[in-house]
């Protein structure tokens, strides 16, 4: 059972290069690694960190070090770093992985340079243009697929879960009128801009927390939470009102 949660919304990532061809070549992120891999990802870090130094000796250059900033519940900003390799590199970093995991990031590679390649035949533009889009897509796709891969894991306890408004329903009633009546029994109460169960039955296993990307009025993204009431919870609440 998931007891802590934490919360992240939009990130601004700062990627720092220090070679000349970063604009040009294709990277695959420390994180996507981990994820091909199934190792996680602080352990991927670890062996990028053990296997830099003789790179530096042969090639004279450290990998490309990046960071996300995550702002959490309290307001308090948290940074996570990764690594941004290229095609050799990924590949010098997964010689310590098993046959499955190379196999899976070869293929990954060999589907990037696909991409690459259809890319490359499109309507030409200007060459500030390309790289300014290339650099704005991989940045977005790359956010993207992190954020979904982040509430897919928030959501994995309530994804069977009902909403207030699919339990009452079943009696006429909308979503309003049945945390009102529960309210009035005290089993929810109104706390930090959500309903939340009271003392008496929070750990009885009847709700979880349901996550939820949204956009306030500046256009910036937030993850907001709110209760969804579990198998347990559903037959709780169908007794309670038919009693």
């Amino acid at each position: 059972m998931m007891k802590t949660i934490v919360t992240t919304t939009e990130t601004t990532m700062m990627v720092k290069m220090n070679r000349s061809d970063q604009n040009e070549a294709q990277h695959m992120t420390s994180l996507e690694i981990a994820q091909l891999s199934g190792k996680n990802h602080k352990d991927v870090l670890k062996a990028i960190r053990n296997m830099e130094p003789s790179w530096m000796t042969i090639t004279g250059r450290k990998f490309a070090l990046c960071e996300k900033t995550y702002l959490m519940a309290n307001g308090v900003e948290k940074k996570q770093p990764y690594y941004s390799l290229t095609k050799t590199e990924t590949l010098y970093i997964a010689t310590k992985f098993n046959d499955e995991a190379r196999a899976r990031l070869v293929l990954r590679w060999e589907q990037l340079e696909k991409e690459r390649l259809m890319e490359m035949q499109k309507p030409k533009q200007r060459p500030k243009e390309i790289r300014l889009l290339a650099c704005d897509e991989e940045v977005l796709d790359e956010a993207d697929d992190i954020l979904g891969d982040e509430l897919a894991k928030l959501n994995k306890y309530s994804r069977n879960c009902y909403t207030a408004s699919e339990i009452a329903k079943v009696f006429g009633m909308d979503g309003r009128d049945l945390n009102s009546f529960l309210a009035d029994q005290n089993i929810i109460r109104w706390a930090r801009g959500q309903w939340r169960l009271t003392q008496k039955y929070k750990h009885m296993e009847l709700t979880e927390d349901r996550y939820k990307y949204v956009h306030d009025l500046d256009g910036h993204r937030k993850l907001v939470s709110y209760l969804v009431w579990t198998e347990k919870g559903r037959e709780f609440l169908l007794s309670l009102i038919e009693d």
